[in-house]
Order: structure tokens, then sequence, then C-alpha cells
């Protein structure tokens, strides 16, 4: 007697379909399973077993074995309970094998019988679509999950008997008890639209300091703000997201996929990542809590940022090593992590901003109150890599705020009016890079810089005496020219004028650490 099921599984962030195979035969009772299997998928023979039996359904004194197919990729997880539990009741008699054709099953079992919710079925369910199958049979914790792909067909299950009886009826083509699980995914956004957010009108003063975020959330560049304690750059900072376009359903199914694997997707009202990541690590972190890893490869914070913003306050607290682990992100928007079963590829298009003190006690260059002295001060800006700094495309100063700037100061722009600018500047970028792979003009590399960020005489000649003055790196370099292509955009300008490049070399502070 033998049977197949479709089950699938998730390697890094992406998913395949796995082919679970059962034979029962006469001979000596036992319970194998084969097909490189990991300690989890193992230990399924007991809980199948187990729950079976506490479902009401024994099993005969025989010989099972089951294959996990293809099986030289490594299986890992406790999805495959379920399709190994139906394989067997399918040997026996119990459901036809076409029941169960055209059908994907996933689901953690408890020796009770009970269906358990299990990590990755949005990216499961959404290979399955693309595979041509036509129904996903799934815990009920993860059923509006999977229902956010359309599509196909996705059932929620809460127990063996219930799915038992479901795959039952519909066996001769009748409709099942359990009705597909249905998510509106325009009302979810048009319920995100109503929560109330930060604004930027709360922040008083610090104007540069909003310009500097404006530019950078414009362009996608990374941001460091440094200023004394109180100056306002943590609330600056988790404002920026209001000042960001909404997320595309295309980047919301990218975003919620990373969050699936993660198994943070399994509460009925976050189905589905509806706004912009904002994640903010305190600087203990482990360097595997920020990049990602573990024996099982797992997304990290900088792949839980994807599309959004990392924000690191009190910067040079950080590890260096840990800091230093952001260099291939920053460049790359990836994270690859190698291990003995292959190369795990985790998405990290984040945008970098970061928050410091000048000095340890927070007050340099103000010697009236800085009680730092001279190598103090150079060995806590030390802490940070040259190598991330020149990464880094847009660093401002944040000042000492001033009596009137929190008793007499006039309602700033609300975040609402910096978003219209924000998303008309993101608008000429679309148009630019129509047709590329570029989205933004942070991700210019220096052969776009050079097509897209062309100079005039004045401008060349300008660049010129900047390059020998500040001593540029040729990554410094293209770094001012994308900032100056965004400010231009900010303005409405086809081309780059020298008043853009004067703007964009104010923003170049990190040449001063």
């Amino acid at each position: 007697m033998f049977s197949a099921i479709t089950s699938g599984t998730i390697c890094g962030i992406s998913s395949y379909l796995v082919q679970v195979e059962v034979d029962l035969s006469k001979g000596l009772p036992c319970f194998q399973m084969v097909g490189l299997l990991s300690s989890e998928v193992r230990e399924a023979r007991e809980r199948v077993r187990v729950a079976l039996k506490n479902s009401g359904i024994s099993l005969p004194p025989m010989c099972i074995n089951v294959n996990l197919s293809p099986a030289d990729v490594r299986k890992e997880g406790t999805v495959f309970d379920l399709p190994v539990a139906v394989g067997i009741l399918t040997c026996l008699g119990q459901l036809s094998s076409m029941c169960t054709a055209g059908t994907v099953l996933l689901g953690e079992l408890g020796l009770n019988g009970e269906i358990k919710p299990v990590r990755g079925v949005l990216p499961i369910v959404a290979q399955a679509r693309k595979k041509g199958m036509r129904r996903c049979i799934v815990p009920c914790g993860n059923a509006m999950e999977g229902a956010v792909v359309e599509g196909i067909e996705v059932i929620g299950v809460s127990n063996i008997v219930e799915t038992v009886a479901y795959l039952q009826e519909t066996e001769n083509g009748q409709r099942g008890r359990i009705a597909p699980a249905k998510v509106d995914v325009m009302s979810l956004w048009e319920e995100k639209k109503g929560e109330k957010t930060l604004d930027f009108a709360d922040i008083n003063g610090q104007e540069t300091v909003k310009r500097a975020a404006e530019v950078a959330a414009a362009g996608f560049h990374h941001l460091l703000m440094i200023g004394p304690p109180g100056s306002g750059k943590t609330m600056l900072a988790r404002r920026i997201p209001s000042i960001l376009p909404p997320l595309s359903l295309e980047e919301s199914l990218e975003v919620s996929a990373i969050y699936s694997v993660s198994g943070l997707l399994q509460t009925p009202k976050e189905v589905l990542v509806t706004k912009r990541p904002f994640l903010n690590p305190h600087h203990t972190i482990t360097e595997q809590a920020l990049a990602g890893g573990g024996r099982v490869p797992v997304p990290g914070i900088v792949s839980l940022s994807h599309r959004g913003i990392l924000f690191l306050d009190e910067l040079p607290e950080f590890k260096r090593q840990t800091l230093d682990i952001l260099r291939q992100p920053l460049e790359d928007r990836r994270v690859q992590i190698a291990r003995s079963s292959g190369v795990y590829s985790f998405p990290a298009d984040f945008m970098l901003v970061g928050a410091m003190n000048p000095c340890p006690c927070g007050y340099y260059p103000d010697m009236s109150r800085c009680r730092c002295s001279p190598y103090e001060v150079k060995r806590y800006l030390g802490r940070i890599s040259g190598p991330i700094l020149d990464r880094i495309d847009i660093c401002v100063e944040a000042a000492p705020l001033k009596f009137m700037d929190l008793a007499g100061r006039l309602p700033g722009e609300s975040s609402v009016q910096i978003r219209e600018r924000v998303m008309g500047a993101r608008r000429m970028q679309t148009e630019r890079f129509a047709g590329t792979s570029l989205r933004f003009n942070a991700d210019m590399g220096s052969a776009q810089v050079e097509k897209y960020c062309m100079l005039g005489a004045k401008e060349q000649r300008y660049m010129e005496q900047m390059f020998s003055c500040m001593q540029l790196s040729a990554r410094g370099y293209h770094r001012i020219l994308k900032v100056a292509r965004t400010i231009a955009d900010l303005a409405g300008c086809g081309r780059i004028q020298e008043e853009h490049l004067a703007e964009a070399i104010c923003y170049r502070q990190t040449e001063r650490i």
C-alpha cells in the first residue's frame, strides 16, 4: 500500500514542495523515515503515532516507511507531521488518494491530535499556487496568513479528525464543511491608514536635520545624526517612517514572507505587513541576531528591516565587529550565510539611520560642559570603522535646542506635507530607472552615477575643487553625486546644479569624524 502527499518547506526565505511518500507493508512492526531529515522531522514518528491513537485511530502492526522527496535536500521543521499522518490514513484505506490530489498539507501535530501553527506558511502557499496546486490545508492559526495569496484555496483545520472529515466530504466533489479562509487585503490597508502615527510637526527646531531626513527618505539614503543628548535625534528617527511612501502590495508580500519564515505572522491581526518596518535593536545585540544565522539560518534584524528602517541609537556603543557585519548588507542589499548544508541568502534592503553623541559625555565641542580629553573623543569616534562611515550617504549635526525653539516656535511642517515632496521625488526616480533593476538613487553604482548624474562645466569645476579640498574617496565622491541627484529631484530639476552639490557636500560630515 502506497500513497504520496504533497507538502512544502522553506530554505532561507524561499520555499519548495516536498513529496511525502508513505508505504505500508507486512513485516516486523516499525516506523522508519528517510530523506535527509533533521531531528525534529524524525521525531514526527512518535508525534504521529500518538496523535492518531488519541484521535481514535490505531495503527496496525505493520512496517511503515516514509520518504521525503527530494531526498538530497535537508528537511527542517515540523510541517510534515500532518502530511505523514494523512499519508498513513490513505494507505490504510480510510482516505482516497483522489481527495488529496492537488492539495498541499502543512501542520505540526500535538499528542492529542491538535494541529499547531508552523512557520513559513505564506511563502509555501505562494509556491504551491505557482506550481498549479488548487488547495492548501494548514493549521487554523495560519489560515489567514496563507489566505493573503490569491488564486488558491486555503483551508484551516484544528485537529486530525476535522481534517479527515473535510477530505472525505470533498472526495466526491462535494463542498466541505470548512469554508476557505478569506482576507480582504485592501481593508487591511485602510485599517492601518486610520491608525495614528508620529508626526514631524511634533519636533521643535532642528530644521537642518529635518531637511536631511527628507533627502534621505526621498532617495533611500543612509543617514547618521550626531548631536548632544536631548537634541531630538531619536524623536526624529522614529518619525521617518511617516514620510516614507506606503508599502506597495508587492513589497508587502515580500516583507511578509520574511516575517512568516521568522514566525511573526501567527496573530489574526498581523497576517500581512502593511507598514514599513522600523527596527531599533539594543546596542548589546549579538552579531548573529543582527545578521541572522543559527544551525538552521533564520533572518536577522537586518532582514526584518527589509524595505524599512534599521535605527541604531548610540551607534558607538555597539561592538565594532557587530557594526562591521553591516558592510555587505549596506553595499549588496543582501545577507549571505554559508553552512555545510548550503548558502542561504536573505534580503536586507533597508535604510540605515544612526544616532550618536560626539563624545562619551555627549557635549563636545562645548568645552564649558565637555569633560572628555581629546584622546577619549578620538577613541570614542574610532569605534565606528571608516568603511561603515564611508557607506553612509548623509551625516548631519543636531545642534542643541535653544529656548525659542521650545517656547516660541511656529507650527512646523507635518509629515503629510513632507511625504508629498518625497513621493514626487520617488516618481521622478521611477521614471528615470524604468526598465532597469534600480529603484532609488541610493541604488546607483559608479556606472549609473556617470549616466544619470552628469554635471555641467561649472558643476564639474566645483566638484574638482571639493574633491581635492575634502580628500574624498571614489565612493565618497559618488555618494555626494547621488545625494545631489536626490536633492535635485526634490526641487523638480532635471539636471544637478551647483546649489544641489553644495547641500550634498554639507551632508558629508563623516569626513570630519
